[in-house]
């Protein structure tokens, strides 16, 4: 299995679940009933990035040192209120990490 796919997965669903969040929070989509859909983007993107991370002892691939700090706000985002600006902020603290395990696992 190549790295660089796994990591490409992580941020794409990193992406969809910062850009559900946003149209949700803007108002400009309403899930209703399918709020669960943020959740399992959250799931989806959280084990992404954890197998990803994983490929340090499989490969010789560095790109998860990189993303390694992105598991400290992926595990402080449930516990702040979706509600509260702190969710968005460090939902986004993350982004940096994910871009950068994504161009040094494609190098």
């Amino acid at each position: 299995m190549n790295p660089a796919i796994l990591f490409t997965a992580a941020t794409t669903s990193y992406l969809a679940n910062c850009a559900l969040g946003t149209a949700v929070a803007t108002g400009t989509l309403n899930t209703g009933r399918a709020h669960w859909v943020h959740h399992a983007l959250y799931i989806s993107t959280a084990s992404l990035a954890a197998v990803a991370t994983s490929s340090l002892f499989w490969s010789r691939n560095r790109a998860g040192l990189l993303l390694l700090p992105a598991a400290v706000p992926l595990a402080l985002i449930p516990a702040i209120s979706s509600h509260s600006r702190r969710h968005i902020v460090t939902a986004l603290a993350a982004a940096p990490f994910f871009v950068a395990s994504l161009v040094k696992a494609w190098r």
